[in-house]
C-alpha cells in the first residue's frame, strides 16, 4: 500500500477570487444584454465562457474555521491540503474533505481482561488524541475515528496483559504514573498509521472481576496483615537487641536462662495484640 502524506495545497486568497467572480458578472450581465439587444452569436460565446467562469469561480471558493483543515481530491488523486483559517480559492473541480484538527477524547468502555498473573480484571482509559496528517486519516483507514476507538481498546488489552494489577514489583495498581506512559506510547504506535497524535493516555477504571473480587480482597487483607506483622517482629527484635545491650552496658550480666527468659517475656509483651498482664514474682514461700 502507497503512504499517503499531507502536503500544501495550490491556493490563493478568497477574496480575490470574490474580485474575479464579480467581474466575470459583469461581464456575464455585457453579454447577456448585448445579445438581447443585437442577437449575435458573439455574444453568445461570451455569455456561455462567462457562465462558465463564474461556476468555476464560485466552486472554488471555500472556507477554513480555526483547528480545521480541508484536503483536496482531484479526479481520484489526492492534491494538497489547506490548514490555513480563512477564505481561500482553490481547484474548484476537486474534491473538498474536511478533517478537525481539534482534540478529542476517547473513553473506553470497562474492558474485562486477565492480567499477568491470570487474574480477571476490569480496565477502562482515556486517550486524548487529534490529526496531525490529514491525508493519513482520510487516505491510510477506512475511518479514522472507528480506528482510534478500536486500536486505543487493542493497546489497553495488550498493556493490562503485560502487568499483574497488585504486585512488589511494577504493577497496574502500584505503577499509575508509569503505566500510562506506556499505554501513551503503545497507542501512539498503533495510531501513527492513521496520522494521528495521542496526546495523553490514563487509566480511568481498574478493578478485579466481581467473580473474584471478594477472594482477592481478602488475599491483599492476608498480605497486608503478613506485612504488618513482620514489621512488628522485626522491630521487637531490635527493641530487644537494644535492652540486653543496655543491661550489659550498665553492668548487669544475666545468665543464658535468664537472658532466654526476658527475651521471651519481652517478646511477648511486644508482639502480642492485646495488652500483656505483668506478672509479679514475690520469691517462695518455705515453711
Amino acid at each position: 500500500m502507497r503512504e499517503v502524506k499531507e502536503f500544501p495545497a495550490w491556493r490563493v486568497s478568497g477574496f480575490l477570487g470574490l474580485l474575479l467572480l464579480l467581474l466575470t458578472l459583469f461581464w456575464l450581465l455585457w453579454a447577456g444584454a448585448g445579445l438581447f439587444r443585437e442577437g449575435e452569436l458573439f455574444y453568445l460565446g461570451h455569455l456561455a465562457l462567462a457562465l462558465l467562469a463564474s461556476l468555476l469561480l464560485s466552486a472554488g471558493l471555500f472556507t477554513v474555521q480555526p483547528n480545521e483543515a480541508v484536503a483536496l481530491v482531484f479526479l481520484g488523486r489526492y492534491v494538497g491540503s489547506v490548514r490555513e483559517e480563512g477564505f481561500h480559492l482553490a481547484n474548484p473541480l476537486a474534491q473538498r474533505k474536511r478533517v478537525s484538527l481539534r482534540v478529542h477524547n476517547f473513553t473506553s468502555d470497562k474492558l474485562k481482561v486477565n492480567d499477568a498473573q491470570g487474574n480477571p480484571i476490569e480496565i477502562a482509559a482515556v486517550v486524548v488524541w487529534r490529526v496531525v496528517d490529514t491525508a493519513k486519516a482520510l487516505f491510510q483507514v477506512e475511518n479514522y475515528q472507528s480506528f482510534v476507538a478500536i486500536q486505543s481498546e487493542a493497546a489497553i488489552r495488550a498493556l493490562a496483559s503485560r502487568y499483574p494489577y497488585d504486585a512488589e514489583g511494577k504493577s497496574l495498581r502500584g505503577n499509575p504514573e508509569e503505566i500510562a506512559e506506556e499505554l501513551k506510547a503503545e497507542a501512539q504506535e498503533r495510531l501513527k498509521v492513521a496520522g494521528v497524535e495521542v496526546l495523553e493516555a490514563r487509566l480511568t477504571h481498574l478493578a478485579y472481576a466481581p467473580e473474584v473480587a471478594q477472594a482477592m480482597l481478602r488475599r491483599q487483607q492476608a498480605l497486608a496483615v503478613v506485612a504488618a506483622r513482620r514489621l512488628i517482629v522485626e522491630a521487637a527484635v531490635g527493641m530487644v537487641r537494644e535492652a540486653l545491650e543496655g543491661l550489659e552496658e550498665a553492668g548487669l550480666s544475666l545468665d543464658e536462662e535468664r537472658k532466654a527468659a526476658m527475651v521471651n517475656n519481652l517478646m511477648v509483651a511486644l508482639v502480642a495484640e492485646t495488652q500483656a498482664q505483668p506478672v509479679v514474682n514475690v520469691g517462695t514461700l518455705y515453711t
